[in-house]
């Protein structure tokens, strides 16, 4: 099993966060944001990556610092749990319709950190939860992964679907790109013998 768990203890979060890549899609999440648990529940089980997670933020302030900080200690745990990345399928793509929603999500698990997020949301809320947060969970879990990650909606018009849509490419994206290929086990995907 490749595994990785992190902690990360701010003045704003405490997070812990365990990931396993060859899991079967098993979750257990409490960040204290209902529709952030729902994403973060969608991203292990259609990403078979097992997930444990546990966030205490200022709440009281909003969920900025909740949502960035599981986005840099879930990148960094992933990262951790690739290790040596020998045998990996390293690139993949993934659409993922959602009702009238379509999003693309292409990912090389590369160690070079970068995003392009091309997704609007028609308003700035889902319940209580900041459409813009989406982007900035991407955002940290990115650069933190070490990996470069486009995502882009072609359509949709409910935000619901929108931020789900992203969340659920990501995990299928991020479950073939991690998955060993048989042919090449034992080999750094890059021609320069390491990633």
């Amino acid at each position: 099993m490749r595994t990785g768990s992190v902690e990360r203890a701010t003045k704003e979060t405490k997070i812990k966060v365990s990931v396993g890549l060859d899991g079967t899609g098993q979750t257990k999440i409490a960040t204290g944001i209902g529709f952030f648990d729902h994403m973060l529940d969608q991203l292990g089980r259609h990403g078979l990556l097992d997930l444990d997670i546990l966030a205490e933020g200022d709440l009281h302030i909003d969920f900025h610092h909740t949502v960035e900080d599981t986005g840099i200690a879930l990148g960094q745990a992933f990262r951790k749990a690739l290790g040596d990345m020998k045998g990996i399928v390293r690139y993949a793509d993934s659409y993922l319709p959602m009702d009238e929603t379509l999003t693309r999500v292409a990912i090389d698990i590369s160690g070079r950190a970068f995003l392009v997020f091309r997704t609007n949301f028609e308003r700035g809320k889902i319940g209580e939860f900041d459409t813009q947060l989406v982007r900035e969970f991407f955002q940290a879990f990115a650069m933190n992964a070490g990996i470069t990650l486009h995502v882009e909606t072609l359509y949709g018009i409910n935000d619901h679907h929108i931020a789900e849509s992203c969340f659920k490419g990501l995990a299928r994206a991020l479950r073939a790109a991690v998955a060993i290929d048989p042919r090449q086990a034992n080999v750094v995907p890059s021609t320069k013998g390491t990633l």
